[in-house]
Formats: structure tokens, C-alpha cells, sequence
């Protein structure tokens, strides 16, 4: 059976949707921007792959998604609109944000620099304390999964998951460079939860504001031993780079220490960013400095 649809631009996703073009995707979704007829307006379809439509695995994973982004809102977190959970061609329909990838932006145009990191840090910390208030863990927060904008927006929920639920965990789920210790065997390496997105947090800043990964690759041998497969079990993390403001390095370096323990919560990651923030430049427009009040 294929794997894609093949949609080009024009084709019918369903009686209100009309795609546009690709998005990419995984292994169980695609994803289209399309036009919604209803909303008028265009919006993003993840699309069930056409060989995971009979897959109850998969169809349960489009359920808990649609049924986390309904339920939840805030200023940094991508909205749903609405979701179809059977019939040819399972979909969620989610809002377009306009934006580039994070990763995108350092693969392109290098490190952040902290007028960007900072704020972006805060609005993660935001996000994180807000899903962890619901009882919620995204368990993949990473640079592919936020949209810079203002403000920067966390978008994917696929495998976010109850506290609970992530506390039950037997394999790892995630992306493997980004993964929390805890994440990557549980339970032999420990339980999810919160503080695994805090781990989540750590990585993603890490990677914005040095251009690489905080950790050497794994092997992609699943039959590899698990510290292997995932150093984050053995490794400290790589160096910042020199430039790194010292306060900042070591905020990062808390995020990810190993044990969930001794991370900080997103509220205390908020706490340490404010004098950071508060000590940034003013921005100037020619030449006359602008008041931040």
C-alpha cells in the first residue's frame, strides 16, 4: 500500500478542504497546507498516511491530539479547528502560523542572538508551566516543533501524553536528541513528566544559541545497547560556546541536569530569565533609544 496521498495543489482533502501544498510529515501523518472552504482561510491537515488508515495505534494517537488541542489554549501553543477521526482520510486541521521553523533559522542563518533567545526561552517556560498545570507533558519539545513569531508558537502534540499516562511509559517516545534521560529507557532510566519538558526546554536553547546539538549522535542500531543509542544516559552535554553569557550557560546547564529532580520548574526558569531580559539593550530606531514601559 502507499504511504502518500500525493495530494497536489488543487486536490480535494475532504468536501472542505482543498490542498495546497506539502508539508512534510512522519510515519503515521502528512501534513498540507490547504484551504479551508469554511473558515476561508488556509490552514494546516495532518493527514493519516494511506497505510496507517486501518492502524488502531494510530487512529488513538489522532484522537488523543485532537482531543489535547481542543482542550487546551494558550498564547503559545497552536490552535485546532476542528478534526475528522474516520472515514478515507482521518485528518486534524490546525492553524497555519506564519512563521519559520526554529531549526530552520539556525540551520540558515545561525545561533540566536539573546534579544531572540531570551524572549523565545520565556514563552517555552510559559507554554511548559501552563501544560504542566493541565497535567499534561508534550515529551518533544525541540527545535522542528516551534514556529518563531511573535509570539513563538509549540506546535505538535502527537505524543504528548497525561502525566499519568507518560509516568507508565515502557519505551522511549520523543526525538532521541532532545530526549529526556528519563525519556529515552524508561523505566530503567525513570518516569516522564514534567520535568522532562524542562529537559525539553534545555535542549532546544542549547542547540538555538550554540548552532548544535547539546549531544553527539546515537547510533540508529535498535539492536545498539541504550547508552548508545542515547548518550544523554552517559554523556554530559557539549560545551557552550564562549559567547554565551555566563547566567545563561548555567540556566541551560540546569535544565539539563540528569536527574528531573534537580532541574529547575518552568516558573523558576521564568524567574531567572527576568533580570536577564531586563538587562538586555534597549532597541534604537535611528538612533534614538525606545522606551520598553
Amino acid at each position: 500500500m502507499t504511504t502518500s496521498w500525493e495530494l497536489a495543489e488543487g486536490d480535494k482533502i475532504s468536501d472542505r478542504l482543498i490542498a495546497m501544498k506539502p508539508l512534510g510529515g512522519g510515519t503515521a501523518y502528512e501534513a498540507y497546507l490547504a484551504f479551508d472552504q469554511l473558515l476561508y482561510a488556509p490552514v494546516v491537515v495532518k493527514v493519516v498516511r494511506p497505510d496507517q488508515v486501518g492502524d488502531e495505534s494510530t487512529l488513538r494517537g489522532l484522537e488523543r491530539e485532537t482531543d489535547l488541542v481542543g482542550a487546551l489554549n494558550h498564547p503559545s501553543l497552536v490552535r485546532g479547528f476542528h478534526a475528522v477521526l474516520d472515514g478515507e482520510r482521518p485528518h486534524l486541521v490546525l492553524e497555519n502560523l506564519d512563521g519559520p521553523r526554529l531549526s530552520t533559522l539556525v540551520r540558515r542563518h545561525g545561533p540566536l542572538p539573546m534579544q531572540q533567545l531570551l524572549p523565545l526561552a520565556l514563552e517555552l517556560a510559559s507554554v511548559t508551566h501552563y501544560l504542566g498545570e493541565r497535567g499534561i507533558v508534550h515529551l518533544d519539545i525541540k527545535p522542528s516543533n516551534i514556529i518563531m513569531g511573535a509570539p513563538a508558537r509549540l506546535i505538535d502534540l502527537s505524543v504528548a501524553r497525561s502525566v499519568e499516562r507518560a509516568a507508565t511509559l515502557t519505551r522511549a517516545v520523543g526525538t532521541d536528541a532532545y530526549l529526556a534521560p528519563e525519556q529515552a529507557d524508561p523505566p530503567r532510566s525513570g518516569q516522564p513528566g514534567p520535568a522532562s519538558d524542562v529537559w525539553g526546554i534545555g535542549t532546544t536553547l542549547f542547540h538555538a544559541v550554540a548552532g548544535y546539538r547539546p549531544f553527539v549522535r546515537g547510533s540508529s542500531d535498535d539492536d545498539a545497547p541504550p547508552e548508545r543509542q542515547w548518550p544523554q544516559l552517559v554523556d554530559r552535554p557539549m560545551p557552550l560556546p564562549d559567547h554565551v553569557p555566563v547566567a545563561v550557560a548555567e540556566l541551560i546547564e540546569d535544565c539539563l541536569a540528569y536527574e528531573p529532580a534537580h532541574r529547575p520548574t518552568p516558573q523558576q526558569v521564568a524567574e531567572r530569565l527576568e533580570p536577564l531580559l531586563g538587562a538586555l539593550p534597549r532597541p534604537r530606531l535611528a538612533g534614538i533609544k525606545l522606551s520598553m514601559r
